[in-house]
C-alpha cells in the first residue's frame, strides 16, 4: 500500500496505514475457516438508536472546544494547523468518503485514532459474525467558518457553532455501505450492517472514547472524540 502525501509522522495517519495494511492482507487469500474475535463480554447494543445514541449538541461542543484546534476562516488555514492535524486519504481498505463539498478531511490526532478504531472494529465484527465486507462511508469532517456558512438554511442539523469546525467531529452513514466484493451474491442489508455499526459505536461510547448522536434526517451518526479528564 502506497503512503498518502502529508503529514505521515503524525500518528493518527500511522494508526491508519496500520489498521488498512491490516484489512488487506486479512482480505486477501480466503483461508478454510474464519476466526471469530475473542472480545470481553461487554453490554449489547438495544435496538433503540435514538435512545442510545442522544449525546446533545453542547456535550459534543464541549468536548471539541477541550480536544480540538482552533475554527478556521478559510480551507487554505489547514497550512497553519499542519503540525495538529491528520490530513486523512480519502478511500482506503476500510472507509470511503462521500464528495466533501462542505468540509475538509482533517482531524486532530486523537479523532483520526477513533475514526481508526471505529473501522477497525466494524470489519473485525463482520469477520466474527462471518459477514461479507462491507467500507464505512465518511460523510462530512472538519467546516471551516465558510463551509458552515455554505450549509446554514440547508442542513436543518448544522449550527454557527458545530463541533465539525475543531477537528474533532465526523459523520459517518448508517445508510450506504461500500462492499469490498462488489460482485458477491451474498450481500448484506444496510439495516444489518447499520446494526454491526451501532454495537462498535456502543462500546466505544461505553468506554468513554467518544459521544454519539444518531442523526436520523442526514442518516448518519455525529461522532466527536471525547478524552479522558
Amino acid at each position: 500500500m502506497k503512503y498518502i502525501k502529508g503529514i505521515i509522522s503524525c500518528i493518527g495517519i500511522a494508526l491508519l496505514f496500520i489498521a488498512c495494511s491490516r484489512g488487506k492482507a486479512e482480505s486477501g487469500e480466503k483461508s478454510d475457516k474464519i476466526v471469530p474475535v475473542i472480545r470481553d463480554k461487554k453490554a449489547r447494543f438495544t435496538g433503540n438508536y435514538n435512545r442510545e445514541f442522544n449525546d446533545l449538541p453542547d456535550v459534543h461542543l464541549a468536548s471539541a472546544l477541550k480536544n480540538g484546534v482552533k475554527p478556521m476562516e478559510t480551507r487554505d488555514d489547514t497550512l497553519l494547523l499542519k503540525d495538529k492535524l491528520v490530513r486523512l486519504p480519502d478511500e482506503l481498505e476500510l472507509y470511503k468518503t462521500y464528495p466533501l463539498s462542505h468540509s475538509v478531511p482533517f482531524l486532530v490526532p486523537s479523532a483520526a485514532k477513533l475514526l481508526v478504531d471505529i473501522v477497525q472494529n466494524f470489519r473485525d465484527s463482520l469477520y466474527s459474525k462471518e459477514l461479507p465486507l462491507y467500507k464505512l462511508y465518511l460523510t462530512s469532517v472538519t467546516r471551516t467558518d465558510e463551509d458552515v456558512s455554505d450549509l446554514t438554511g440547508r442542513n436543518i442539523n448544522v449550527i454557527e457553532n458545530s463541533a465539525h469546525r475543531y477537528g474533532t467531529t465526523f459523520d459517518i452513514s448508517w445508510k450506504r455501505f461500500d462492499p469490498v466484493d462488489a460482485d458477491s451474491v451474498n450481500q448484506v442489508l444496510p439495516e444489518r450492517l447499520k446494526l454491526v455499526l451501532a454495537q462498535v459505536l456502543f462500546d466505544l461510547k461505553n468506554q468513554k472514547r467518544c459521544y454519539v448522536k444518531h442523526e436520523r434526517k442526514q442518516a448518519c451518526f455525529h461522532i466527536t472524540v471525547r478524552v479522558d479528564e
